[in-house]
């Protein structure tokens, strides 16, 4: 039975609860298959870890998450998502082909979804809200292409990165360069470096980059009155590289800075800022005192 409501006029009207979705049995798309695929096969690499190990392979391992994360927030979220910052060509192509190895998707994919979520935030059309459950939030959209496009529509908020031929090489050839990369990685260090490397590495990647998605819009502190569920993890900001001052960014989304304060650690801002000093790093985007006394308590 659906629950009855009063409109702004007074009137009662009645809603219809919303069907809830299957989240495995259902219609598998080729896409979903392989990000499915690449998930397990992370995580089963990282279970047999402790039984191939190497110091210098883990160490390894902590190194790749280290950059291929950072690749992501620099490149994919701040750089290419939301604009905050420009980089000439030469330098902005390896970063992205950088985050490639987080295996978290392509460029178009990656950054289409997260307009969308800002878009769409805690609505029924955010591709990944706890509103749905903290799994769905947390990994389970990943899965569900269809459910992405049903919600969202066709991937047409990222004309600027189709119009750019390097973007469209990797959307074609993601595959290649993750199997080449796992091979030479194998080649290189054997199991070991396989397990401890891509396992471990590419777990805390994983789930560095999902905790923002669900722990983010449920736990910690709200700095800013925004008008969604986001919030902001203290404890997060090392292992995503300043990305979990997530409040901030919700109520800034063009700044280039999250740890708006002298003691929020942001690692991705201080790479930024780091190019800006060199000349490299142009046009960089931070909130005026106007757009804070805005957003304000």
């Amino acid at each position: 039975m659906g629950d009855t409501k009063e409109d702004d006029s007074g009137s009662s009207r009645k809603t219809v609860p919303k069907e809830k979705r299957a989240y495995f049995f259902r219609k598998w798309t080729s896409v979903d298959v392989m990000r499915a695929s690449s998930v397990v096969a992370v995580h089963l690499l990282c279970v047999l870890a402790p039984f191939n190990y190497k110091w210098e392979a883990l160490l390894f391992g902590f190194i790749l998450a280290a950059v291929t994360n950072l690749s992501i927030t620099f490149s994919y979220h701040r750089n290419l998502t939301h604009k905050s910052f420009k980089l000439p060509k030469w330098l902005e192509y390896p970063f992205a082909y950088s985050a490639l190895f987080a295996l978290q998707g392509h460029p178009i994919d990656w950054v289409s979804t997260h307009r969308f979520h800002h878009q769409f935030t805690d609505s029924d059309r955010d591709p990944h809200s706890p509103i749905e459950g903290f799994w769905f939030s947390h990994v389970l959209w990943i899965f569900d292409t269809s459910y992405l496009r049903e919600k969202c529509g066709a991937r047409n908020n990222v004309m600027d990165l189709k119009k750019q031929w390097f973007y469209r090489f990797l959307q074609k050839t993601i595959g290649r360069h993750i199997m080449t990369f796992w091979t030479l990685v194998y080649l290189s260090g054997g199991l070991p470096y396989l397990t401890c490397g891509v396992g471990v590495g590419g777990a805390i990647g994983y789930h560095g980059t999902w905790l923002i998605n669900s722990a983010c819009h449920i736990l910690g502190s709200r700095a800013w009155n925004t008008k969604d569920t986001s919030r902001n993890i203290w404890w997060l900001a090392a292992v995503t590289m300043g990305e979990s001052w997530h409040n901030n960014h919700h109520a800034f989304e063009a700044s280039a800075r999250h740890g708006l304060e002298w003691y929020q650690l942001d690692i991705t801002w201080y790479l930024i800022r780091f190019f800006q000093a060199l000349g490299l790093a142009t046009d960089v985007k931070l909130p005026s005192e106007a757009q804070k006394r805005k957003m304000a308590f």
